[in-house]
């Protein structure tokens, strides 16, 4: 790829586009967090925020929704000259700097975030520089060409695809939406400086023996014995090639000299990075598994890396929760699953771990974890599709669940009503029966189509997005790790927030704008599946009322705040409850069904 070609797609048409959706999205999320607090004009309709100063005023049409959600027709929105309403161009970085007050952004966190702001607007130019693929031809197509099409990133986030430390070739190479095909690059690592574990079904041995043909092994083994080493003294690891060139080969390189880490060379199969950026589904294989590796990128609040350390107890952590959910009828009626995670390798720089303290970015450099693929387990007739493609939205604003949706031929809320028993209903039986709570958003769920109509769901990222809520459930020593200190008062949240707000929020307003389904009958459909699984398990009726969904309102936790407060670390993954931000309630959408 040339100089030219890593920019093709920044242009002034574009660019104009990727601005004018960024502010939409600013000015939404925002206002829905109260960051802003957006004024209507009676003779117009019309809504405005100004700057700081009260030099520039922005003003937009938008119809707002359940949960305090703002719908704002970006075609609409200006920028005017406050004192005579004279015009002026919309442009992203400035209007971040015109409102930095009122978002809090401090001297030390707005260059970065406009740095962020900046990555995810050339993201976004690229995107629309790809052919347009309209939400029909997706709803169609396989599971990576979904993965790949997704344009938004987390549907809450403005700065969402930072990924600060991509050069612009290794954005063409690495990004998802590229869906360019990537080999890992396998390192051997000494065992007495690396930590393997598996799921107690799993050994090393069986594992690398599936993931390498034994040409790649012998090819590997051979490299080592070359260099006068055993083979047997090394574990295989796979790394993202980002990371070895940017990283390790220059961070570790002494680790590198002294043999203690070898470069082996690229696997056979072909990968393509998922949205996380750091996991890899293997196209050349689909059956093998996901493998997931650190990338010292900042992006989305976040440096992702992958600890050694953290990754010791996964596979723990995962065999237990697979076995709860294998004992449990609620979860075999409504078909849930997880994708487990069923090895870790962790390499540990002595160095580093004896330099720096736990949680240090110098401690995630070398790691990689084997997720299953979903692959095996479809049925005949059966797709898979990232549930973060339910919000997508094509150019030309039609949403791809309602392609789902007239793919199944189905009535709306027959389709919804199938939705839900598959994803909501399994979310409220993990907490209510086991004080569990996920990570439920888009990307961390695969859904299992068929005919359009989700049949069940499988949850992934396991190790380090669940927690128990309580002092009281046991746990085996080595999962306790997912054990946190959570207030009566939070614990709702994990169904209030993580799916009403940052998830239904966006697809009822959607299925409503378009027509598809409104939302008093969207909101409904939600009450009725809560219902439905209190009256199937009246066991859990005294945690029902401690801990009641249809309670009047519930605390706005504002994941915006965190990022515009600390864009480098913007939760303590040791205590994620700790550092929340919230501002204000929102009103429930289910509590006039009470």
């Amino acid at each position: 790829m040339t100089a030219t070609d890593v920019t093709a797609h920044l242009t002034p048409g574009l660019w104009a586009r990727a601005e004018r959706h960024l502010i939409r999205k600013a000015l939404a999320e925002f206002s829905h967090e109260r960051l802003f607090i957006p004024r209507q004009d009676p003779a117009d309709g019309l809504w405005s925020v100004t700057s700081d100063d009260g030099a520039v005023t922005y003003r937009f049409p938008a119809t707002r929704h359940a949960l305090d959600h703002w719908h704002i027709d970006a075609d609409g929105i200006t920028r005017e000259r406050t004192a005579d309403g004279t015009a002026l161009p919309l442009d992203a970085l400035a209007f971040f700097i015109e409102t930095r007050g009122a978002l809090g952004l401090s001297d030390t966190v707005l260059p970065t975030y406009l740095e962020e702001i900046t990555s995810t607007l050339a993201g976004a130019a690229y995107k629309l520089s790809l052919p347009a693929r309209s939400a029909a031809e997706l709803a169609a197509a396989d599971f990576q060409t979904i993965e790949a099409g997704m344009t938004e990133g987390h549907p809450c986030f403005v700065a969402n695809n930072g990924r600060l430390g991509f050069d612009s070739a290794e954005y063409h190479a690495y990004a998802p939406e590229a869906a360019a095909p990537v080999r890992l690059v396998w390192l051997a690592a000494r065992r007495d400086l690396a930590t393997f574990t598996s799921c107690a079904d799993l050994d090393y041995e069986t594992l690398i023996a599936a993931e390498l043909d034994p040409a790649t092994r012998a090819a590997f083994a051979g490299r080592l014995g070359a260099l006068g080493l055993d083979p047997d003294g090394y574990y295989l690891l796979p790394v993202h090639p980002w990371q070895w060139h940017n990283r390790l080969s220059v961070t570790f390189a002494g680790e590198l000299a002294r043999r203690h880490l070898v470069l082996l060379g690229e696997g056979p199969d072909d990968h393509r990075p998922q949205q996380s950026i750091r996991t890899f589904f293997n196209v050349s294989h689909p059956e093998k598994h996901y493998v997931k590796t650190a990338i010292s990128v900042l992006n989305m609040g976040f440096l992702r890396g992958l600890s050694a350390a953290y990754m010791e107890v996964t596979p723990a952590i995962n065999d237990w929760l697979a076995e709860l959910i294998a004992r449990d009828s609620v979860f075999a009626e409504t078909g849930f699953s997880i994708l487990r995670e069923r090895a870790a390798i962790g390499y540990h720089h002595r160095h580093y771990e004896a330099a720096t303290q736990k949680g240090s970015p110098y401690l995630k450099m070398l790691a990689a974890l084997w997720r299953e693929s979903p692959v095996p387990t479809l049925a005949p007739g059966q797709r898979l599709a990232t549930m973060a493609s339910l919000l997508h939205v094509d150019r030309d604003g039609r949403s791809l669940a309602a392609a789902f949706i007239a793919e199944s031929g189905l009535p709306p809320a027959d389709w919804l009503r199938h939705y839900l028993r598959a994803y909501l209903t399994p979310l409220l039986h993990s907490m209510y029966a086991y004080d569990l709570a996920y990570m439920p958003h888009g990307e961390n769920l695969i859904l299992v189509l068929e005919n359009g109509v989700p049949r069940r769901v499988v949850m992934k990222d396991i190790a380090e997005e669940i927690v128990v809520m309580s002092p009281d459930v046991p746990l085996p020593p080595e999962v306790e790790r997912v054990r946190a200190r959570v207030s009566d008062e939070e614990w709702p949240l994990a169904v209030l927030t993580d799916v009403f707000d940052c998830f239904f929020r966006f697809l009822g307003a959607t299925l409503d704008e378009e027509g598809v389904l409104d939302e008093e009958a969207f909101w409904a459909a939600v009450a009725q599946c809560v219902r439905d699984y209190r009256k199937a398990t009246p066991q859990f009726a005294e945690r029902f009322e401690r801990f009641d969904l249809f309670k009047e309102e519930f605390p706005l936790s504002c994941l915006n705040r965190l990022q515009l407060r600390d864009n480098q670390q913007m939760v303590d993954l040791q205590d994620p409850t700790s550092l929340l931000q919230y501002a204000g309630t929102l009103r429930n959408p289910l509590a006039p069904y009470a």
